[in-house]
């Protein structure tokens, strides 16, 4: 059941006049980084955080010492992320995905949480931190067997779960001295996590695939994200052209608040059930 009493009587009023909005309609869902804090994983912009800086793309591509700094961060991190579990929202995308009521999900985050939660149509559409991939002859590998070579490699490091880290798994440490990282061991190039990087470009397919079920839906749903960075805002005003009715359950401002024919500020593990359950 929903908690009423945990939300205001504005995200209550919301969520009876959005549910009228989407009431038979086929639903996509976009969701970012807030939908998976109520699993301890932390966002990037989230109301009261500091500002964060991930690493780009040119910067890790740029240099070997960036790349041990990436890898030794995550190599303390990753755990974090591994061990997450789905919270309340996502399980109610995933129980309005089985009765019928939510036909695709395109999620942003790259913590695998909404597979976890039993959800089967979702578009990583920033990858997944789970592989890793060769930038050289783009072979995958799974993040457990990069786990593992890295332990092989760097047996004097203790991990130690006091830390702050990022969406990505990246531990706020300071890479230790003589971390070593392994090569491809195909073709010996750069290992780089199966994710889009911070000025990396989303996959031209997957956008498009991308788009194309959200041309197939007849309501937009955003869940938990700001839609700060256009990979995410694009969709939104995409679905504003089409006259589609967008429904944004998010704490704080996002980018198209001003398109959105409901806004919800509320906490997604409480909101989505009631949007999408009860």
């Amino acid at each position: 059941m929903l908690e009423r009493e945990a939300l205001s009587a504005a995200a209550s009023y919301g969520i009876d006049f959005a549910r009228e909005k989407l009431a038979g309609k086929k639903v996509l869902a976009l969701t970012g980084a807030g939908l998976s804090t109520d699993s301890g994983i932390p966002d990037y912009r989230g109301a009261g955080r500091v500002a964060r800086h991930p690493m780009t793309y040119d910067i890790f591509m740029g240099s070997h010492e960036a790349q041990v700094r990436y890898w030794a961060r995550s190599f303390i991190g990753w755990n974090r992320i591994a061990e997450a579990e789905p919270n309340r929202g996502h399980f109610a995308l995933a129980q309005a995905e089985s009765l019928g009521k939510v036909f695709q999900i395109i999620t942003q985050n790259v913590d695998q949480l909404h597979q976890k939660s039993g959800s089967r149509n979702v578009i990583d559409l920033h990858g997944r931190l789970d592989q890793v991939r060769c930038t050289n002859c783009t072979q995958v590998i799974n993040r457990m067997h990069m786990d593992q070579l890295l332990t092989e490699l760097n047996p004097q490091i203790t991990r130690s779960g006091d830390f702050e880290f990022t969406p990505d798994g990246d531990a706020e440490v300071e890479a230790a001295e003589g971390f070593q990282v392994p090569a491809c061991p195909d073709c010996n190039g750069v290992l780089k996590p199966d994710v889009v990087f911070f000025g990396e470009s989303v996959p031209t397919q997957v956008v498009e695939t991308a788009m194309k079920r959200l041309d197939e839906a007849d309501a937009l749903l955003v869940a938990g994200t700001s839609l700060t960075v256009n990979s995410g805002l694009r969709f939104a005003r995409r679905a504003a052209r089409a006259n589609k009715p967008i429904v944004i359950v998010n704490i704080g401002a996002t980018k198209a608040d001003e398109l959105a024919t409901a806004k919800i500020e509320a906490n997604t593990s409480l909101a989505l059930e009631g949007l999408l359950i009860d």
